[in-house]
């Protein structure tokens, strides 16, 4: 099978999980770039970031138009990990790529078992503390820097469980955070950048960006308990292979 064919399915399959489940874009990305398509561990991160960026963009705007981004939780929260985003991304490239594949597993794990020992917030207002969010967001921007994810496979864990925002609206505000902190992650990847296959990367951001599009028409279709749900079980599997990958 041809890695043009390669990158345009897990590009749709990706986008899907971002615009259905506001994260997990990054996490299925680096896996694929890097056990279907070649890409080293730096690469895949790198090329994961622009994927995730561009499609975000995209799934942000139509969970907005739907009332689902809590744009001033999601600015404090993507402010305050701009500059461990940048940090995190010029220490990055001094990691050996076994750690990186690690951490990567112990994290997205550790992520998916408080998803699912956590129970979904109740409807009605929720009270914001700018230092929690602060606080929140700035651990997550380290961890999108180092890893070279955008972080929603974190962000919505943080919104629901510390926050207290109810899924729904956790997925279409982590969207604005992945963003925000993708970019700043990519501010200090700009050397990386132009050694990118763009025949490969290419065709996946477009996969990725109609399958956003998907995702977010089936989000509507199904409950938020059942995202949390899916969410979790999806971080679950791929942490549990990236971390025995790790070990071999």
């Amino acid at each position: 099978m041809s890695a043009v064919i390669l990158a345009l399915a897990a590009g749709a399959v990706i986008g899907l999980a971002l615009g259905a489940l506001g994260g997990g874009g990054s996490v299925l990305a680096v896996p694929a770039l890097i056990y279907l398509l070649g890409f080293s561990p730096v690469g895949a991160t790198t090329a994961s970031l622009v994927i995730v960026t561009l499609t975000s963009v995209t799934a942000l705007v139509a969970h907005a138009r739907d009332g689902h981004v809590r744009w001033r939780t999601g600015l404090l929260f993507s402010a305050a990990g701009i500059g461990p985003a940048m940090l995190g991304g010029a220490l990055s490239t001094r990691i050996p790529a076994a750690v990186l594949t690690a951490a990567f597993a112990v994290v997205a794990g550790v992520a998916a078992l408080r998803m699912l020992r956590s129970r979904p917030a109740a409807e009605g207002a929720v009270t914001v503390r700018p230092g929690r969010v602060a606080a929140a967001g700035g651990g997550l921007g380290a961890v999108t820097g180092v890893l070279g994810v955008g972080g929603g496979f974190l962000a919505v864990p943080a919104l629901v469980n510390v926050l207290g925002l109810r899924m729904r609206n956790a997925v279409g505000t982590s969207l604005l955070v992945i963003t925000v902190n993708s970019l700043a992650a990519l501010a200090t990847r700009a050397g990386t950048v132009e050694g990118l296959d763009w025949a490969v990367v290419g065709p996946f951001v477009g996969a990725a960006i109609l399958g956003a599009w998907d995702g977010k028409r089936l989000a509507a279709k199904i409950s938020g308990h059942t995202l949390q749900r899916i969410f979790a079980l999806v971080l679950l599997a791929v942490a549990a292979f990236m971390l025995i990958d790790a070990a071999l």
